[in-house]
């Protein structure tokens, strides 16, 4: 068996990115990846999520050069992958930010799964008065993709 391996136009991976939901993101802090599961709505340049305070935001929050990965569909036994690399971007509850953070809901909300993963916390987060949740962007920098045919 063979198999044919042609590089994603940016146009295909963006494609592949606006009917996607579901992808891993990594990020780096002193030279040590971590890579997370995420839902995210991609929308207009960037790429948005939510998620509650743990080691991925504070790794964000230390370097905000951040990748994630997306499964593209694949005839057969192919397959697909679309990577974006891009800086990560906080939207707080702040006025400076409420523009973007709106945004950042507006686009989520449409889709009944959005809160999910990043909802999940292994531990009992204390009772606070305000809500811990955060909402964040991708500013996507380079789009690249690759899809493989087999054959024979």
């Amino acid at each position: 068996m063979t198999y044919i391996l042609k590089d994603l136009t940016e146009g295909e991976c963006r494609t592949v990115l606006s009917k996607a939901r579901f992808g891993h993101l990594a990020c780096c802090k002193d030279g040590q990846p971590y890579v997370v599961p995420i839902y995210f709505v991609a929308d207009y340049g960037a790429i948005y999520s939510f998620s509650m305070p743990g080691k991925k935001v504070e790794w964000m929050r230390a370097n905000n050069n951040v990748c994630l990965q997306v499964d593209a569909e694949g005839e057969g036994k192919g397959w697909g992958s679309v990577i974006v690399e891009g800086r990560f971007e906080e939207y707080p509850d702040t006025e400076a930010w409420h523009n973007q953070r709106l945004h950042a809901w507006s686009v989520l909300q449409q889709y009944p799964d959005w809160w999910e993963i990043g909802a999940l916390k292994p531990e009992e987060l204390p009772i606070s008065s305000t809500s811990p949740h955060l909402f964040y962007g991708i500013v996507v920098g380079e789009i690249h993709g690759r899809r493989a045919s087999f054959v024979g």
